[in-house]
């Protein structure tokens, strides 16, 4: 599990390409280097990989398919950053809200409006049926990070980045048309889950009760 603080940005130094797989050598900064070994889970954009080499602070993930289809990984050249977080630990403070690393699709950057103080992106989800589950002031994974959602028209919605998230992460940095990993609040995803299956469940009760009437 990871809390959406990222922790640091990297640079992906090598990548191995191979049919549908690829290997990102990620150059760690030193300060998320204590204990890490093979096997462990770091968030990556988001996406949660493991560890499957370590070269002093060169530190190698394995992407599979089904990672290189669902999020913006594949797309990544090197010399590229990704936000990085390691996977939390009992105990650890929870900043942002609890995320699981599984990324459920990706949104373009649709517009961005700068000012002294104040910096707000606008994102077109490509999955519209995940609209549903993005909601006003709800919580929202955004390449890794723990964001609260703004406004939200119709496939689109904002969220508004203070200096730090600008600092300490790569959204800062992106341009119109880009693509982000997003992954959507499970407890918003359950609630809206349940109340959708009780409507449904009500509805049916209520076809049935005017079906014995007739």
């Amino acid at each position: 599990m990871f809390t959406g603080i990222v922790q640091g940005k990297a640079p992906i130094v090598a990548i191995d390409e191979k049919t549908h797989f690829r290997t990102h050598v990620v150059k760690f900064p030193a300060e998320l280097l204590s204990g890490i070994e093979t096997g462990a889970s770091v968030s990556h954009n988001g996406c949660c990989l493991t560890v499957t080499k370590i070269d002093g602070d060169l530190i190698s993930f394995d992407l599979m398919k089904e990672t290189l289809r669902l999020t913006n990984l594949g797309e990544l050249k090197t010399g590229d950053l990704v936000n990085l977080e390691r996977a939390a630990k009992f105990g650890d403070e929870i900043g942002g809200h609890l995320m699981s690393g599984h990324i459920m699709t990706t949104a373009e950057i649709a517009k961005i409006f700068t000012s002294e103080n104040n910096h707000e992106i606008w994102f077109r989800i490509h999955d519209k049926s995940l609209m549903k589950y993005i909601l006003h002031k709800g919580f929202i994974g955004i390449d890794g990070i723990s964001l609260t959602i703004g406004d939200v028209v119709n496939n689109r919605f904002s969220v508004h980045l203070i200096p730090e998230t600008l600092a300490r992460t790569t959204l800062g940095k992106k341009r119109l048309g880009e693509k982000v990993n997003i992954e959507i609040d499970p407890q918003t995803q359950s609630v809206v889950d349940t109340v959708e299956r009780v409507m449904i469940q009500k509805e049916q009760e209520k076809l049935m009760l005017q079906a014995q009437k007739q």
